[in-house]
């Protein structure tokens, strides 16, 4: 199959969407349930350290910047050992796709036709995802292009239209929680927001044109995501207070439907379905490709596309069966998650990196790592 590439431009949208994920739905209600008020501060503290999770994959990417995070850990763990963390990888991609297209079920039934079964829902997105892996990273990307501006529009005008019900005593006190709570929080955080941005290192840098745009690019999105889901954790606890935001399950939907401009602009909460759906597409495509690219790799597959239609089918089903209800969803997003996706977010980079340096595996040239031909721009 035909190498694709895209620009860092593209690359620097699909980090700043996955980022944001469902992240911008469901994060601002578990968040406050445990830090209160202080909730945003949290979302700032937690981009921040994002930053060494990055470069931490840098790190580990430049040893070799052509092959994705599955052929680098098989490369420096050997087939055996490797093959049992690519296996594990690509089960979590796996996992986590039928989660995405749970929370779409659940959404749309909850929140938009409640007569409607979720798993109508899940096979008509899942349909959708199967089409941008078929078509390849390239033809992805440029989608992205096309909706990013959009996205960036539709939410500024949320965050202008709901600024005038903004009430700055419900963030009073400050730093009330105490740093227990505080630390375990920021770890949540990064666990929804950042550690999954392991499953990126599919895509970079082995698709991208040009390495150092591409890495400053990363750094861009992770902020420039951070930012969002700093403003909409911000938002939902200055409009909806913190007793709303920690006991809806959706509360940035929530937020939106409190916009009413002079009683004739009102329930336009559809904007804000469509932000989340535009980030859950991204997260949700990215995570297929890391599988049905990742399985490819381990079986040694030339056209890994022969993969999608069968995952596609199994990513369905495991939708409708991964949560038997928000409940459970929201204990594994708190307790199961962070420990699960830490352990290829954190563990296996430094394992990597400490093995490559015991085997004096370096990484090439500065002027290599932009030594690719130009591809899309």
């Amino acid at each position: 199959m035909e190498k694709q590439l895209i620009s860092s431009r593209q690359f620097t949208i699909i980090v700043i969407l996955f980022t944001v994920g469902t992240s911008i739905l469901i994060i601002p209600a578990s968040i406050a349930s445990e830090v209160k008020q202080d909730a945003w501060i949290v979302a700032i503290i937690g981009t921040l350290l994002s930053m060494l999770i990055l470069k931490l994959f840098m790190a580990l990417v430049k040893k070799m910047p052509t092959l994705t995070f599955v052929e680098i850990t098989e490369k420096i763990l050997g087939s055996f050992l490797g093959k049992i963390f690519t296996i594990g990888f690509v089960i979590l991609t796996l996992l986590s796709s039928g989660e995405l297209l749970y929370f779409i079920g659940n959404f749309l039934q909850t929140e938009v036709m409640p007569e409607t079964p979720p798993v109508v829902f899940s096979i008509l997105f899942n349909l959708i995802i199967l089409f941008a892996a078929y078509l390849g990273i390239e033809v992805f990307a440029r989608t992205l292009e096309i909706l990013f501006p959009v996205f960036l529009l539709i939410f500024i005008i949320f965050v202008l239209f709901i600024s005038p019900e903004i009430e700055i005593k419900n963030v009073q006190p400050i730093l009330e929680v105490s740093p227990k709570p505080l630390m375990y929080s920021i770890l949540h955080f990064m666990g929804l927001f950042s550690f999954p941005l392991v499953v990126i290192l599919m895509v970079f840098p082995s698709a991208i044109n040009d390495y150092k745009s591409g890495e400053k690019g990363f750094y861009i999105g992770t902020l420039v995501g951070g930012l969002i889901l700093t403003i909409v954790i911000a938002l939902s606890i200055l409009v909806l207070g913190v007793t709303n935001t920690s006991l809806r399950t959706f509360p940035s939907y929530t937020l939106a439907q409190r916009i009413s401009i002079g009683n004739f602009l009102q329930r336009i909460e559809v904007i804000m379905a469509f932000i989340w759906m535009v980030t859950i597409f991204v997260r949700a495509s990215v995570y297929f490709y890391a599988t049905v690219k990742g399985l490819g790799q381990i079986l040694k597959i030339n056209d890994h596309r022969r993969l999608i239609l069968p995952l596609g089918m199994i990513t369905v089903a495991l939708s409708q069966i991964v949560h038997p209800n928000i409940m459970h969803s929201t204990k594994y997003n708190k307790e199961t998650w962070p420990l699960y996706i830490s352990l290829f977010a954190l563990f296996l980079p430094l394992l990597l990196l400490i093995i490559a340096k015991l085997r004096n595996i370096k990484g090439p040239e500065n002027d290599t790592l932009n030594n690719k031909d130009s591809g899309t721009t």
